[in-house]
């Protein structure tokens, strides 16, 4: 981790990079290295001895309408008398995850150390674990994903097919869905889940004793944060860490396009952007949530992650009286996250010079964390 304070008005011509280092450590599961990827043992994935099974009472169940436990079990029961108790558990749990889940993706899904769930086109599902993906050795056919993706979005009013053929989504607990379907998506559907933890992760486990005090200093000081990192490098989880820090009877409003901050205090305001829907229309930006929340009275605006035109509303944000307010961006390092936004504020609709983009950076930001 790399903490990088900008001393702006001491040092106008300079950026002074105070640089602090924490390693991390992989705790890896036993797995089997197979063409540059780690496969799951077979072991893991569902007794598939059990599927025509669940398929066939699954069927039957849709026809009668009875979903409760006893249906199923007795249906499993008839169909098989001699199923030990074991496997008719499995069937109605493998049948109930159908009916009222989302199939045989839900055993992944509950599976804490599961970070994200994705399902090729060729309909390899595989995860990923502390970085690493790992093939689960399931096999999923178009039709299935087809049915878990229209699951997913019909409940929130969204459509995904040939005419609309992406869409972004999410889960009850948080998590993010993306899905995409031919014609954009050459050799079929193609469904990626990136997991919400319900568990906050506390600072500590993101760096040092000493790190975690001087980010507890900078935002009990108010200083403007932004967090940057790569894809997938944990900005959203240190972000959440860092504004724990926030005082509990501060009025935060938190803005993000599908929302996953978890912040502790009792005034915390919760905004999410909105897509357009199939017809063009309807459509709430996170710029536009940005400018709403200043009528808000916040003492702080926590934005998920700036990567568009809001980022002159973010800079305007934070040098017009709401110090403390945090941010992530993609970023390969702490220079390089002043360029991006940089570059973001200057493909906004707000013709500015870069010499007055600079100097609304320089005004508005205190500290990078990479």
């Amino acid at each position: 981790m790399f903490l990088a304070f900008l001393w702006w008005q001491r040092l106008p011509s300079m950026l002074l990079w105070l640089a602090l280092w924490t390693q991390g450590f992989w705790h890896l599961d036993s797995l089997r290295h197979s063409g540059g990827h780690y496969v799951m043992s077979p072991d893991n994935s569902p007794n598939a001895t059990l599927t025509p099974l669940v398929e066939s009472v699954h069927r039957q169940l849709l026809d009668r309408g009875h979903r409760d436990a006893a249906s199923v079990a007795r249906l499993v029961v008839d169909h098989d008398p001699l199923l030990d108790d074991q496997s008719v558990a499995d069937v109605v749990s493998r049948v109930h995850s159908r009916v009222a889940g989302l199939g045989v993706l839900d055993p992944f899904l509950a599976d804490g150390t599961v970070d994200e769930v994705m399902i090729n086109g060729s309909g390899d599902l595989w995860v990923e674990r502390n970085g690493r993906l790992e093939c689960t050795g399931v096999l999923i056919d178009s039709a299935t994903t087809y049915a878990l993706l229209e699951r997913i979005v019909a409940p929130l009013g969204l459509r995904i097919d040939r005419t609309s053929p992406w869409v972004d989504a999410r889960l009850a607990d948080g998590s993010r869905v993306n899905g995409v379907v031919p014609p954009l998506a050459v050799d079929g559907p193609l469904l990626t889940i990136r997991r919400f933890g319900a568990r906050r992760v506390h600072i500590s486990e993101s760096c040092t004793p000493g790190v975690a005090r001087l980010l507890e200093w900078a935002v009990q000081a108010r200083c403007n944060i932004v967090v940057s990192g790569g894809a997938g490098a944990g900005k959203t989880t240190l972000l959440n860490a860092v504004a724990g820090f926030i005082p509990s009877d501060e009025r935060v409003v938190t803005i993000e396009d599908a929302a996953e901050l978890r912040l502790p205090g009792r005034h915390v305001l919760r905004l999410e952007s909105r897509p357009a829907n199939a017809e063009g229309a309807g459509e709430v930006a996170i710029r536009d949530l940005v400018r709403n929340a200043l009528r808000m009275r916040p003492d702080r605006i926590v934005v998920g992650e700036v990567r568009s035109g809001e980022a002159i509303d973010m800079l305007q944000a934070m040098n017009t009286g709401h110090d403390g307010s945090l941010s992530t961006c993609h970023a390969n390092s702490p220079a390089d996250a002043i360029r991006r936004l940089e570059t973001l504020v200057l493909m906004g609709d707000v013709a500015l010079p870069l010499a007055a983009v600079r100097e609304q950076l320089r005004a508005a930001i205190d500290l990078i964390v990479h």
